[in-house]
């Protein structure tokens, strides 16, 4: 069953959105995997034809999925920690960083926590009766960042800013 797409507003150059190739080189997963996630609903971006565009906030999110299914989490435990942090604390992933203090989420993959307090993260892990695992929310955030400001201090290729007739032509 397919999901119908809301059309989502573009504010910024940045909510224009990242397409799938830097979507998978940021987060470090595959195309199909993308793929797969939108047809599953774990993350849908917005189509633009038969392109995918993601927003910040999804690039976020998927960055935090690929960790924790790095580190073994199923993906019905990922989506458990995707509904808490959208639906039940009524944020998304970058809206937990409005704060200045790092954000960690820590999970066992039953308890779910969003915590910036550094004792308190050593506290969770200390009580925890299971193996709790952590996900640095913020460098996340960071590495779509640098990124993007990577992207942005590109120079563009010579052909792209020679004008046609300015380009030299190899004849023979």
């Amino acid at each position: 069953m397919l999901k119908a797409r809301k059309p989502r507003p573009v504010s910024s150059p940045e909510a224009q959105g990242y397409n799938s190739s830097d979507v998978a080189r940021i987060c470090g997963v595959s195309l199909r995997q993308l793929q797969w996630w939108d047809e599953r609903n774990v993350v849908s971006p917005r189509q633009d034809g038969h392109k995918r565009i993601y927003i910040a906030e999804e690039v976020v999110e998927i960055s935090v999925i690929a960790e924790l299914r790095r580190k073994g989490f199923s993906l019905q435990k990922i989506r458990r920690v995707l509904r808490f942090l959208q639906k039940d604390m009524g944020k998304r992933l970058s809206e937990a960083l409005a704060g200045s203090a790092d954000v960690h989420l820590l999970t066992d993959g039953k308890s779910i926590f969003l915590e910036e307090a550094p004792n308190r993260i050593i506290d969770l892990l200390k009580n925890a009766r299971q193996p709790m695992f952590l996900v640095c929310v913020t460098d996340q955030v960071r590495r779509l960042t640098a990124s993007a400001n990577a992207s942005a201090e590109r120079k563009p290729a010579r052909s792209e800013t020679a004008s046609p007739a300015t380009r030299k032509t190899r004849v023979g």
